[in-house]
């Protein structure tokens, strides 16, 4: 159902159920033809994005870039050599659009023991700055 209102059409569309974006740098890049690269700080072949683009997929698509920034970022300071990092993020909404939570899985090429690296997995999942703003909550309000 659509409507216009101020000259600005509003379509309501039923929520589908999930909507899940997959980020990949270093060994674990997508090479999908439709994955689009974007430059990296950590990775000099930069990160890849497989999503659709649209403001469910860009929710996810932020928690899931971060989750993957933050482990390049904290694997230094804890000694885990990372080759690639691959995060799926997908999350759904309800039949009035409240998020029904965001969910991740971090995949990560390394050497480095498993207790290292679930060492570094825990330490990015508490400090990870968008995945802990969306669990406060936040305003969103129009200019």
């Amino acid at each position: 159902m659509c409507a216009l209102a101020a000259a600005v059409r509003f379509c309501q569309h039923p929520p589908m159920a999930e909507y899940e974006v997959v980020v990949g740098a270093g060994t674990l890049r997508s090479d999908a033809p439709a994955a689009v690269n974007f430059p990296h700080r950590w990775t000099a072949e930069g990160v890849t994005v497989d999503a659709a683009f649209t403001g469910a997929h860009l929710l996810n698509l932020a928690a899931a870039g971060c989750v993957l920034n933050d482990v390049y970022r904290e694997a230094e300071p804890l000694g885990v050599g990372v080759r690639g990092v691959r995060v799926t993020a997908s999350g759904g909404f309800d039949a009035e659009w409240r998020s029904t939570g965001i969910r991740y899985a971090i995949e990560i090429d390394s050497d480095a023991r498993s207790d290292a690296v679930e060492a570094l997995l825990t330490r990015v999942d508490q400090v990870a700055e968008i995945p802990k703003a969306l669990r406060t909550g936040t305003s969103v309000d129009r200019a």
